[in-house]
């Protein structure tokens, strides 16, 4: 079997494909918690949820074909990151969100810089916890309690909410170790490879799960579901992952993981634009701590100095 075209050494890129990049995600992903919660009230989650993996797996495919093919080994590995960083957590996010407010899973979520820190501290010996890192993290996370505070406040705690909110919690854990893994072994990987095989192999197990356990459950393809879909799979899925696994290389953790605040950030300012919210003195606020941390975790060095014994060695 052919092996894909591997990257091998990082290729260096301009600041300004970096930051295109980088804004590509954030503002792409955030726009898509509002879809998620208009797709649910046609199609139940685990339809839905797998029907955008088939059909981002789809788009991509022949750009994936065009790269070559992977050896069983690294199919495998592709295939578990995919049930760890796609299907899993995002199996999580849909239910919970048929239980708490869309604001409160983005609130949840961007516990995810700190997280990811932390994965990283335990599987990636040159990211340390710094001062600069912890700063970082936890301004964007006061951003976001700042951004959502009008929502929390007054908020009665149900069995279901708490449901909701543990596996919200736990969808973002496991992100963050995916993210991690991605970054220490699939560098050689073409991301265009890795976002078809990771979605391909995730739509499987969720649309037979579908079939099973949501046999009796409406499912209403609606124009605006199919509408979701598709948003979700192209510019949810398949264009944000591919910009993604091109970055994970080229920036630190600390800036991924401000990265999912942002994406809140645009959420609420979308919100404020389209939706006629009220712009309040809490999201200007909390806007400028988000937008303060992400600032702060891309001046940040990716990893941290050689020591001394180790340049001595050297």
């Amino acid at each position: 079997m052919d092996s894909a075209v591997a990257s091998g050494p990082v290729k260096p890129a301009s600041r300004l494909k970096v930051a295109l990049a980088y804004c590509t995600c954030f503002l792409l992903w955030g726009s898509t918690w509002s879809v998620v919660k208009v797709g649910l009230e046609d199609l139940p989650p685990l339809r839905f949820l797998g029907t955008r993996m088939l059909v981002a797996g789809l788009v991509l495919l022949p750009f994936a074909r065009a790269a070559g093919q992977v050896d069983l080994r690294t199919g495998g590995r592709i295939a578990a990151l995919g049930m760890l960083q796609l299907a899993a957590p995002f199996t999580l996010l849909f239910f919970a969100q048929q239980w708490i407010p869309s604001s409160w899973a983005a609130l949840l979520f961007s516990t995810f810089p700190v997280w990811l820190l932390f994965v990283g501290r335990l599987l990636l010996p040159d990211q340390p916890l710094t001062p600069g890192k912890l700063l970082a993290a936890g301004l964007g996370v006061a951003g976001v309690v700042l951004l959502q505070s009008s929502d929390i406040q007054g908020m009665a705690l149900s069995g279901k909410m708490l449901l909701g909110v543990g596996m919200t919690l736990f969808s973002v854990v496991l992100i963050a170790v995916a993210n991690v893994l991605v970054r220490r072994h699939m560098a050689h990987v073409p991301p265009r490879v890795l976002v078809f095989g990771q979605a391909l192999s995730s739509a499987a197990p969720l649309l037979a799960l579908s079939f099973l356990l949501e046999s009796n459950a409406a499912v209403m393809w609606t124009p605006r579901a199919v509408g979701a879909v598709l948003y979700l799979a192209i510019f949810g899925t398949a264009f944000t992952y591919l910009c993604l696994y091109w970055l994970l290389p080229r920036i630190s953790l600390t800036a991924l993981g401000i990265m999912a605040l942002l994406d809140t950030l645009v959420a609420v300012v979308l919100g404020v634009a389209f939706l006629d919210e009220p712009l309040t003195l809490s999201l200007v606020l909390g806007g400028a701590l988000i937008l303060g941390s992400a600032a702060l975790a891309n001046a940040l060095p990716q990893q941290s100095p050689p020591r001394p014994d180790e340049q001595a060695r050297g």
